[in-house]
């Protein structure tokens, strides 16, 4: 399976509780973090579900 990488690049405050809840379960906490995931199903829907807040690219 392939990797991708998830960098965090807009804050979450003002967002929706469960909007601030991805970016946790994502292991994002800062601007300019970056956390590396495995491509699953789940992972690119809670991308998809933040995709305004964070960048990714294949790792």
């Amino acid at each position: 399976m392939s990797k991708i990488k998830v960098t965090q690049i807009k804050s979450g405050i003002k967002k929706p509780q469960d909007q601030k809840r991805t970016l946790e379960a994502l292991g994002l906490k800062k601007i300019g973090q970056e956390v590396e995931h495995e491509a699953t199903p789940s992972i690119l829907g809670m991308v998809n579900k933040v995709k305004h807040l964070v960048s990714t690219e294949e790792a």
